[in-house]
């Protein structure tokens, strides 16, 4: 069956002539069990239509979809990983599949892989992706798609019937392929690239790129590419306050994994805060805390600084870091206050008292190690949300006299209209004392239950869960809310594993 409405292809991306990408061979895997498929999404592209057989062709054999990228590409990119400039990056165990476009709003969209075989910037490696990997990949993507946060979605996870061998999982491993939904596939490692090679032109080509498929508005502007680069920024931005309100740790964050559209990407070794600790660190190896929660601003800034250099012979970057150290800090503190009154679902009464009520509840969770979901969950709803304070497991907090300056400004805000109703209306805040979370032990228990047993249920529970806490706190639904199917049989289990 083809796909239906409102499928719409594209092909974009080859628009940008050689130097860009390299035409790659997707692997061909032992087995295809399907592990993952969001459905929800998939109708919102018209995807939702294909037949199981359909779908495995697609995204584990990665044969074409119609009108869109006849073949992979492995995109070319370059990037400061911890600081330290890496000129043999690229597109190593993925590649580009396919373009379309949003069936909502319009806009273009990359359909990428991850663990689809070597390309010529595998550096040795494999090419492929740990089941683990692909399972933590979903959670993360979950998750933060329910707290608002902009980030790529997990769109299909093959169990693909390999034994990997890694250092920081137990092995061998089960093998897996994903693909992920995204609104680009540039990163701010593929303008290093062609700066570093001394190519202004294809940096401007690459600019020209972005403006007509992803900033289309920009064209007009007096200096359509110091425009783009404003945009980027406000969009990096705010994309890092949504990961300090929502508590999460990205763990890399170097400039190979930030994009041009100011979305969240390509998660590795991501944790989300127990309780707020700015100086909490995702990676084992990051072990000076560079990518640690409270820095994930200062990392922003400094790729921000990067990719404003590479724009040197396309337009001053002087002007871009001007336009940076002007705005940051006013970005920044804008999203995570908008960000903070949101998950709060109270109505902002003004720049300064909302800023100021920010700041003292910072204070508090600092102070009283309050969990920082469970916090944001009893306090939904200010004052609203009273008589679920003394029920909570933080309740003693509440009585504190740390909590009293906070106490004091929620008086003055009222609910937003659809906080109102979830606390009268929503199981999510009538039938629980915990917040839904994504703690590290979560997650572990999550993938024992696989691992140990094949068992897929939690996984698919834990899904369905946050989907529900991210209708309980407004987020709209793309299309459905059906967490995709139920797995098949382990295909390993006949040998053990």
């Amino acid at each position: 069956m083809p796909p239906d409405r409102p499928y719409s292809p594209s092909r974009a991306i080859a628009e940008l002539p050689e130097g860009f990408f390299d035409v790659v061979e997707p692997a061909a895997f032992p087995q295809h069990t399907l592990r993952f498929r969001n459905q929800r999404w998939a109708e919102r592209v018209g995807l939702h239509t294909l037949h199981d057989d359909e779908w495995e062709a697609a995204f584990a054999r990665f044969e074409p979809l119609p009108g869109s990228l006849p073949l992979p590409l492995a995109m070319r990119y370059h990037g400061h990983q911890f600081r330290a400039y890496n000129p043999d990056l690229g597109d190593g165990r993925g590649f580009l599949f396919a373009q379309l476009h949003d069936g909502v709003d319009g806009r273009l969209l990359d359909l990428g892989t991850k663990g689809s075989g070597t390309t010529p910037y595998s550096r040795g490696g494999d090419g492929r992706l740990t089941l683990k990997g692909g399972v933590r990949e979903i959670l993360a993507t979950e998750m933060l798609e329910a707290l608002g946060v902009r980030t790529s979605k997990t769109f299909s996870l093959f169990e693909t019937g390999e034994s990997l061998l890694r250092g920081d999982e137990p092995s061998p491993t089960r093998s897996s392929v994903l693909v992920r939904l995204g609104h680009s596939h540039l990163r701010f490692g593929s303008f290093q690239r062609h700066a570093h090679q001394g190519r202004p032109d294809r940096v401007r080509l690459l600019a020209d790129h972005c403006i007509a498929h992803h900033y289309p508005s920009l064209g007009d502007a007096a200096d359509p590419y110091r425009a783009l680069y404003g945009e980027i920024a406000r969009r990096t931005v705010a994309l890092t306050g949504g990961w300090m309100v929502a508590g999460f740790v990205h763990g890399v964050l170097n400039t190979d994994n930030m994009n041009v559209t100011g979305e969240s990407f390509d998660y590795g070794p991501w944790r989300w805060l127990p309780r707020y600790d700015p100086m909490f660190t995702a990676a084992y190896f990051d072990r000076s805390g560079l990518y640690a929660f409270g820095r994930q601003p200062e990392a922003a800034a400094w790729n921000l600084t990067r990719l404003a250099e590479t724009f040197d012979g396309v337009t001053p970057p002087r002007e871009l870091l001007d336009d940076l150290r002007e705005g940051f800090s006013s970005w920044l503190e804008a999203a995570v206050v908008e960000g903070v009154l949101e998950r709060l679902g109270l109505r902002a009464r003004g720049r300064e008292s909302d800023a100021r009520l920010v700041d003292a509840l910072y204070v508090f969770l600092a102070r009283s190690r309050v969990g920082y979901d469970q916090a944001f969950f009893d306090l939904y709803g200010g004052m609203a949300s009273t008589t679920r304070w003394g029920s909570s497991p933080e309740a003693v907090a509440y009585e504190h006299d740390g909590f009293g300056p906070v106490r004091a400004m929620l008086e003055a805000y009222e609910p937003t209209e659809h906080a109102a109703w979830a606390l009268a209306a929503e199981p999510y805040f009538l039938q629980r004392t915990r917040p839904e979370s994504m703690l590290i032990e979560e997650v572990e228990a999550l993938w024992s239950a696989i691992d140990e047993r094949d068992d897929w249920q939690p996984l698919h529970a834990k899904i369905e869960a946050v989907r529900a806490m991210g209708r309980a706190l407004g987020r709209r639904e793309p299309i459905s809310s059906s967490p995709g199917p139920q797995p098949g049989p382990h295909p390993n289990r006949a040998r053990g594993r």
